[in-house]
């Protein structure tokens, strides 16, 4: 596996891929702000609206490839308020469901700490539906629950309002 930031034009030329990524792992179930259906059509828009944030340094995108495919990827939002330069947010970690239990999402994670850290980042910030299969992930990586906010989502496949949980990480 190999991990590597990606720019606008690389986001470009392997759009379809991403979005097989998006679509494939709402369609397995993950809380990422998509509910089904979920067309591939969605999945695309999605990465072509990320274009210019990403061209602007506003985030940061890594994707995880194996065999020259992605099947990984992660975000830093580095652009944040002006009271708030210390901290940036992650986004949208998702892995392919054929890619899992291999350490990807935690190569991506450590990957974009080290990132934070080098742009002299000293705080992280994320949010994931309570009690997902990431939760866990977060908190051996030393994030900690700042707080759970009951009902805040809809679930992908609309039965139920999910929890999320806010978390944190200190870098300094």
């Amino acid at each position: 596996m190999q991990i590597t930031r990606w720019t606008a034009d690389d986001l470009t030329a392997h759009r379809d891929a991403l979005a097989e990524i998006l679509h494939a792992c709402v369609h397995a179930g993950a809380s990422v702000g998509f509910v089904l259906p979920h067309p591939m059509t969605e999945a695309r828009a999605f990465w072509d609206n990320l274009k210019q944030p990403i061209k602007a340094g506003e985030r940061a995108l890594f994707v995880a490839t194996q065999d020259n495919r992605p099947v990984g990827t992660a975000q830093l939002v580095m652009a944040t308020p002006a009271n708030q330069p210390h901290r940036a947010e992650v986004s949208k970690v998702l892995v392919h469901p054929d890619a899992r239990r291999q350490g990807i999402a935690r190569a991506l994670m450590q990957t974009l700490e080290t990132h934070a850290r080098a742009h002299g980042k000293t705080l992280l910030t994320l949010d994931t539906r309570t009690g997902d299969v990431a939760e866990p992930l977060y908190t051996a990586l030393g994030f900690q629950t700042a707080g759970v906010i009951p009902g805040y989502c809809l679930s992908p496949d609309h039965r139920t309002l999910d929890a999320t949980t806010y978390m944190y990480k200190s870098l300094a």
